[in-house]
Order: C-alpha cells, then structure tokens, then sequence
C-alpha cells in the first residue's frame, strides 16, 4: 500500500500488482525438454509405405484431379485454396473478389457437383465388374 499513488486508479494499481504477480510466475517456471527424434516412430507414419498403398493413392489422386478438371475455374480455385491450403472463405473472397456468402455458396455447389462426378464415374466402374463375374445365360 505504501506504493499506491492516491491520485491515480486503485483499480488500476491492483491489476497492475496482479498482471506483474503473473507474469513473474510464468518466467519461474522451468520448460522440460525433450528431443522430437525420440518421438519420431511413435507418431509419423511408416516413410517406407507398401506399392498396394502408393497405387491406389495414385489413383484417387487421379480421380480428384478429374473431379476438380469439371469444374469452373472460380470453383476450382475456391476448392483448391479451401482444402489444400486451409483458407478461410474470407481469405478465398478476398483472393476471387468475392462476398464470404458468395464464396460459401461457391464451395456448396463445387462440393455437390463433384460429388455427383463422383457418384456417376463409380457407378460406371462398377457395372463391367458386375458383368464379369455373372454366369452367363446362353
């Protein structure tokens, strides 16, 4: 109390104390570290992945690069700046000149009509493998 200046805010002199108070805290505090290569195997991914994998990884990436090929060039740009860069539709409006609405409904439609892209080309994939293992009527 003997520091407290009567002609300024008390209020403002005790959070003063309490902000102080806790930084000072937070600087006593000790870090524990720890290597990050001790923790390497526990949580990435085998580096070494099977040719079953990188194939049919290959694959859907084929499929998605023809998916996102039907679409505009706006909506294209909108999905590819939404899931492979994690902008936020303000960052994707602000980038096309478009309101965040706009760019919302953009991302709806993109998603839905690639989805039945989607629907349409397995469908069709499908079918031959049906027929090839049917006995045959004549």
């Amino acid at each position: 109390m003997g520091s407290y200046d009567a002609s300024r805010s008390f209020l403002t002199w005790v959070l003063s104390i309490a902000a102080h108070h806790c930084i000072d805290q937070i600087r006593k505090r000790k870090f524990v570290g720890f290597s990050i290569d001790e923790m390497v195997d526990d949580f990435l991914p085998d580096l070494d992945p099977l040719p079953e994998q990188v194939a049919s990884q290959s694959e859907e990436q084929k499929k998605i690069r023809g998916l996102l090929n039907t679409l505009s060039a706006e909506d294209r740009s909108a999905v590819v700046m939404r899931y492979w860069y994690d902008f936020s539709d303000e960052e994707i409006g602000t980038a096309l000149h478009l309101t965040v609405s706009a760019v919302k409904s953009r991302l709806f439609r993109a998603r839905k009509q690639m989805a039945q892209e989607w629907l349409k080309a397995e469908s069709n994939n499908a079918i031959p493998e049906r027929r090839k293992h049917e006995p045959s009527t004549i």
